[in-house]
């Protein structure tokens, strides 16, 4: 519940900006205040009929655990590039606001894209890694799309120290939402995005799920074919891709 409250909050407040100005501890404490009340409110119910505590406490649980079950309807969209049928898939591990991960977009990935991706040699897949909470708003103003996804990523990435640098939070939503339009989104499309709680409760668990299934450390981390590489320099990445496709 308090992830939940919290998450709803970050999405809430891009529009706003007031709920993200807090701390993530104060944000925490203001969780526990509500789930304090929640639980005091259940005890003053339960005293005044007894016979119904039982239902009263089912309610409740049922409430806990009704936003991870919505999370689990939501279908998270994995971004890829190249052929299915690649005999080599690169995955790339990467936050938004990780300055190596926009050096390795205006470097590495550019050379693999040419090299490898147009070229039928590599499927590309890219996950993300949520660091932060800007992060997080920059991973559903990019998935907005899902069709623009890596055109928005790549507008991200390349601005990335503007974006970042707007100071508040008000600031880093109104930026990233400039982005968002410039490449074709319109106002209706980014509100929708931005306040979809639903959608950012199924992001972050996809992410801890899949970072911990490929024991993700740092990023960017990149995969070749299962077997995790960590930040390569595109000759290095370059040779063990010739390796694996001399197999």
């Amino acid at each position: 519940m308090m992830r939940t409250t919290l998450i709803a909050a970050l999405a809430l407040a891009l529009l706003g900006g007031g709920a993200l100005a807090q701390t993530d501890d104060d944000a925490a404490q203001g969780s526990a205040v509500t789930e304090e009340s929640s639980a005091t409110e259940a005890t003053q119910n339960g005293a005044a009929d007894k016979s119904s505590a039982t239902d009263a406490e089912d309610a409740d649980a049922a409430e806990a655990e009704a936003p991870d079950a919505e999370a689990e309807d939501v279908a998270v969209r994995e971004m890829t590039l190249g052929s299915e049928d690649a005999p080599v898939t690169v995955t790339e591990y990467a936050s938004f606001t990780c300055p190596h991960c926009a050096t390795f977009h205006a470097t590495t990935f550019e050379k693999l894209k040419a090299d490898y991706i147009d070229t039928g040699k590599v499927r590309f897949v890219y996950r993300d890694v949520y660091f932060d909470r800007p992060g997080l708003w920059a991973a559903m103003v990019a998935r907005c799309d899902p069709d623009r996804f890596f055109g928005v990523s790549d507008m991200i990435f390349d601005q990335q120290r503007d974006w970042l640098s707007s100071g508040d939070p008000v600031g880093i939503s109104e930026a990233l939402r400039k982005i968002g339009r410039v490449a074709g989104l319109s106002n209706d499309q980014l509100d929708a995005c931005l306040t979809d709680q639903a959608k950012a409760e199924a992001l972050y668990d996809w992410f801890r799920s899949n970072a911990e299934a490929d024991e993700i450390d740092s990023t960017p981390t990149v995969i070749v074919n299962g077997a995790k590489q960590g930040n390569l320099p595109y000759d290095d990445l370059k040779a063990i891709i010739e390796e694996e496709l001399a197999k």
